[in-house]
C-alpha cells in the first residue's frame, strides 16, 4: 500500500483522536468562567445618556466609591429572576449602577416600574458599543468595580443571594477599601 493511501485511511482516525482530546480536555472547565480582558483595568472610556433623563452619564461620573455595574434587559428572562436580590442589595446601600443593554427604553422603564429599580443610575447603551467594550456576552452580567474605576470582578449570570454573600461580597468590600489602580501609583 502507497503512503498516500495509508494516510487517506488513517486520517478519519486522526481526526477522531484530535476531538476526543478536544472534548475531553473542556469537561474540566466551568463555562461560567468566561475570561475577561479588562480585569485589573479601568472602566472603558463612555459617555451615555440615562434612561431616565438627558443626563449624560460616563466612566468619570462614577468614580468616588466602589460599585456593581449590572448589565440587563427586558428582553432577558434570567434578568428578571436576578431582579429582586439587586432590589434587596441596593436597600442594603450597594451601589449598583445599571446598564440597559441593547433594550427598548420605554419598555425598560415600564420594567423597572414593575419590579422596582435597584441602580443609582441606569445607562442607556442602545447600540450595545459599551457592552462590547466591556466583553459582555450577554445578560446578566455584574462588575465589581473600584472606586477607582477599576474593574475588579465580572460575574456572568444571575446574582443569587448565595453567590453574593460567597463571592462578589467578600470583592466588593475589598473594592471599597483599596483598588489595584491605587495600589500601583502608590
Amino acid at each position: 500500500m502507497s503512503d498516500n493511501k495509508t494516510f487517506l485511511y488513517m486520517l478519519p482516525l486522526l481526526i477522531f483522536f484530535a476531538l476526543a482530546v478536544l472534548l475531553y480536555s473542556s469537561l474540566e472547565k466551568d463555562p461560567r468562567l468566561l475570561p475577561s480582558a479588562r480585569l485589573g483595568q479601568m472602566l472603558p472610556e463612555f459617555s451615555l445618556s440615562s434612561l431616565y433623563s438627558e443626563e449624560i452619564i460616563s466612566d468619570q461620573s462614577m468614580m468616588g466609591e466602589a460599585s456593581l455595574v449590572n448589565v440587563w434587559a427586558t428582553w432577558c428572562p434570567s434578568c428578571r429572576v436576578e431582579h429582586p436580590v439587586l432590589n434587596q442589595l441596593a436597600e442594603e446601600g450597594v451601589v449598583i449602577y445599571g446598564l440597559n443593554y441593547k433594550d427598548d427604553p420605554v419598555e425598560a422603564r415600564r420594567y423597572l416600574e414593575r419590579l422596582g429599580n435597584p441602580y443609582k443610575k441606569v445607562i442607556q447603551d442602545l447600540s450595545g458599543d459599551l457592552g462590547l467594550d466591556l466583553g459582555v456576552y450577554g445578560a446578566p452580567e455584574t462588575y465589581i468595580v473600584g472606586a477607582d474605576g477599576t474593574i475588579v470582578y465580572r460575574h456572568v449570570g444571575i446574582v443569587t443571594l448565595e453567590n453574593w454573600r460567597s463571592i462578589l461580597l467578600p470583592l466588593y468590600q475589598k473594592a471599597q477599601i483599596h483598588s489595584p489602580a491605587m495600589e500601583a501609583i502608590q
